[in-house]
Parts: structure tokens; C-alpha cells; sequence
């Protein structure tokens, strides 16, 4: 129900001294410890000058995360959305100023006087509730929410490409040393043929030895698959269609054929939980709809309240001519809700509901950063520690797998033995390009997690 009638110049005083309603923002308490529970020990490196995927010195990888971040479609499509934040800032700040429209009518008549006329009408919103002004404080806290989760997009598709050139170069490793495994085991067959030709070993050796060389060659099919899924999905995370030929992931020749060829030489920039308030973009992002729906409560509330609207026109009848009955009005319009059945006290409740999700979602999403972060630095810790084992299982099968193949040419040991410390050696060195695969993946891990820089 509304009401429209001249206001008091007292009346009208006491309205515009009003205060917005609703409640004011208050950051809320983050459950993060003063230190986390563990620290990277590990040898000096290099400080970090650029982006945290440098550390890698790969320079195609640069060039591959580099052509991600201009291309990539996900961020394309945020960047958008946050220029239509941005315009409808813009629009709830114009609801501050008055509203201008002209018009103009004519009748033309075969008998009887022709008629014209021409007027300008406004209207003027005066925020005595506070309505515009939470309106307004609720799209500038979209506007930076949206520029932090665009922010945060960026982050994940960085570390998205990096993790997907590691599998790549896994894939890649993994087939270089099925071709070292399937050469080993050629030879070993070929040894086998010969002395059961010579009558010193039974069938059953060569079954087994060519059975074990098919089950290695087996395993080419999963590891192309594997290969071509991580270029496919790089392919689009660039914004291209997938098949396309990457020479970034160009097979390397410098690397061992048992290792990965990756290292990460840059000091990961730990700090302390209370950085990652300030660092994470998904955190900023979070908190800044937690403002948002803080203010969205101050605007349902607002409807509980009067409002005033001040319109008026300027018409000019210009049947006789130009300046003629010229005519001029303003006025004041007060709309009091009174009754709707409980609506708006609803709306109200919703919102408040609204602001009490976003401040768990918020507080939520600060501890699954801190979990991420310390699982982050356990896993590099544990990973390391692998792959020195690894490297010391790798060099002692070497040993063991000669001494063994030699002791069985001169038949002093049983091709069973032999057979064993093949499969060992071989399993060894695919744990260690797996192992190596993993350390890169726990570094991507903890720099995302920690939101490292990226430029």
C-alpha cells in the first residue's frame, strides 16, 4: 500500500538524517594456527624472482602456462563476468542521481484545433533507509569478488598446465623406459633360446622369458593413452581442439631413459598460515560474498522501512508556439509498507540466513587451505624421502641383475633367480619415474595451495 502526500520540511529532515539499516561488516575470527606444523628442509636453492613454475627451468613450460593464461576459456568467460559486475556497480551508483526523460506528442485533427505539446519529467530517490547505499556497498563487494575468483581461475589453470606437462613427461618417461625394459628382455630371451637350443635350459625357461617380454610390451597401449589424454586436455585448457601437435611436450633427449628429466630448484615460499588470508585469491574471493550477502540484508531490511521518491515534470503546450503554457510540478511520494502477509520480513530472514552460509563457507574454506597447505608439505617431505630410497633400490638391482645374468651363463644360477631380479630392476626404475612424477606434482600442489606468486 502506498502513500503519497506533501511532506513537512521537518518531516523531510528527519528522513534524509536516516541511517542505512542493516548490519555493518565484520571480518570474522579464522580458526589458522601461528606456524604450521611442519617446514621444508630442504637443500639451498635459488629465491623465486618470477612465476613459481619457473623453478621448474623449463622453458617450454613457461611458454605453455604463458599461452594458458591468454587463451584459456575459463578465464576468458570470468574476465567477462567481471565486466558485467563492474557495469552493474556502475548502475546502482546512478540510482544516487536523479532520472531525466523527455517526451513529446502531437494530434493532428481534420477539423478542430491541432494540438502539441513537449515536457521533461524526473524523478529522484532519496535513500532515507539506507537502501541505496547497501545496494551499492553489495555491488562494489561482487565487483571484488569476481576480480578475486578471476584471479583464482588464473591460479588454477597455471598449475592445471603444469600438472598436465608432468604427466605428459611421465607418459613420455614411462614409454622411453619401456624400450630400455623391452631391450633388456630381448636380450635375456635371446640368451634363453640359444642355451635351450644347447640343451642347458629347459622350454619352460623361453615360455616364461617371452611371456614376461609380452606382458612388458603390453603395457605401450595404457601409456600412449595416457600420453595423448594429458596433451588432449593441455590442447583445451589452451583453448584449441584436442589432437593438436604440442612442441613443448617434444620427447627430450637429454633425460636418462630411467628418470624424468624434472627438478624444482626455488625456495617455496612457505610463510606462515596467516599469509594465506592475504595470498589466496579463493579466500578473498569468499570472504568478499560474505560481504555481499552482509549488505543483501541491509537491502531486504530497507524494504521494511519508508521510502521517498521525489518526481516531478516540466510540460510546455506548443499548439500556439514555442514557450506557451508552460507548467512546472514536484512532488513527494512516501511509500509505507504496511501489510504483505509477511513477505518482506521473509526476504529478510532469507538474507540473514544467506550471510550465515557465506560466513561458514568462509571459514570452511580457510581450513581446507590450511589442510591443503600442511598436507602439501607432508607429501613433499614423504615423496623425498621415497625416491632416495628408490635411487639406492635402482642401482643395487643394476648390480644384482648382472651378477645374476652372469652367474647364469656360466650355469651357476637358476633362470628363476634371473627372471626375479629382471622384474625387480625394471619395477624399480618405474617406481622411480613415478616417484619422480609425484614430487613434481606435491611442488605444484603446495605452491597452489599457498598461492605462490605467478608473475
Amino acid at each position: 500500500m502506498r502513500l503519497t502526500q506533501k511532506l513537512s520540511p521537518a518531516l523531510l529532515t528527519l528522513l534524509l538524517a536516516s541511517c542505512a539499516v542493516g548490519p555493518d561488516y565484520v571480518a570474522p575470527q579464522t580458526p589458522e594456527p601461528a606456524q604450521y606444523s611442519r617446514m621444508l628442509e630442504r637443500e639451498p636453492a635459488r629465491p623465486l624472482e618470477n612465476a613459481w613454475w619457473t623453478g621448474f627451468s623449463e622453458p617450454e613450460l613457461d611458454a605453455l602456462v604463458e599461452t594458458a593464461l591468454t587463451r584459456n576459456l575459463d578465464i576468458r568467460q570470468s574476465a567477462e563476468r567481471l565486466v558485467a559486475a563492474e557495469a552493474l556497480a556502475g548502475a546502482a551508483r546512478s540510482d544516487f542521481f536523479p532520472t531525466l526523460d523527455a517526451s513529446a506528442d502531437a494530434n493532428l485533427r481534420t477539423s478542430g484545433r491541432d494540438t502539441a505539446s513537449a515536457g521533461l519529467s524526473f524523478s529522484q530517490i532519496v535513500d532515507v533507509n539506507g537502501r541505496l547505499r547497501r545496494t551499492e556497498e553489495r555491488a562494489r563487494a561482487t565487483v571484488l569478488a569476481t576480480r578475486f575468483e578471476l584471479t583464482d581461475i588464473q591460479r588454477l589453470t597455471a598449475a592445471t598446465a603444469v600438472s598436465l606437462y608432468v604427466d605428459a613427461r611421465r607418459a613420455r618417461a614411462r614409454l622411453t623406459l619401456l624400450d630400455t625394459s623391452l631391450e633388456l628382455q630381448q636380450r635375456t630371451l635371446d640368451i634363453v633360446e640359444r642355451r635351450a637350443e644347447a640343451g642347458l635350459s629347459a622350454d619352460l625357461d623361453v615360455r616364461r622369458a617371452t611371456a614376461d617380454l609380452a606382458r612388458t610390451r603390453a603395457q605401450r597401449g595404457a601409456l600412449q593413452l595416457q600420453d595423448v589424454r594429458a596433451r588432449n586436455a593441455l590442447s583445451v585448457l589452451l583453448g584449441q581442439a584436442p589432437g593438436g601437435v604440442l612442441d613443448a611436450l617434444s620427447a627430450r633427449t637429454d633425460a636418462p631413459s630411467d628418470a624424468l628429466g624434472l627438478s624444482y630448484d626455488a625456495v617455496i615460499p612457505v610463510g606462515v598460515p596467516a599469509d594465506l588470508l592475504r595470498q589466496r585469491p579463493d579466500l578473498r574471493a569468499a570472504e568478499a560474498r560474505l560481504i555481499v550477502a552482509t549488505a543483501d540484508i541491509g537491502v531486504q531490511q530497507a524494504d521494511l522501512y519508508p521510502a521517498l521518491r521525489l518526481p516531478g515534470a516540466v510540460t510546455a503546450d506548443l499548439s500556439d508556439g514555442p514557450g506557451d503554457a508552460i507548467a512546472a510540478s514536484l512532488s513527494a511520494v512516501l511509500d509505507v509498507p504496511l501489510f504483505d502477509f509477511g513477505r518482506r520480513q521473509a526476504e529478510v530472514d532469507a538474507s540473514q540466513a544467506r550471510a550465515a552460509e557465506a560466513a561458514l563457507a568462509y571459514q570452511q574454506a580457510v581450513l581446507g587451505a590450511l589442510e591443503e597447505v600442511e598436507t602439501g608439505l607432508v607429501a613433499i617431505e614423504s615423496v623425498e624421502a621415497r625416491l632416495t630410497d628408490l635411487e639406492i633400490a635402482v642401482t643395487e638391482s643394476e648390480r644384482a641383475y648382472d651378477q645374476l645374468n652372469a652367474l647364469y651363463r656360466e650355469g651357476l644360477a637358476s633362470f628363476i633367480d634371473v627372471l626375479d631380479a629382471q622384474r625387480t630392476l625394471i619395477g624399480s626404475r618405474e617406481a622411480l619415474v613415478d616417484s619422480e612424477a609425484d614430487l613434481a606434482d606435491a611442488i605444484i600442489a603446495l605452491n597452489l595451495a599457498l598461492a605462490s606468486p605467478t608473475a
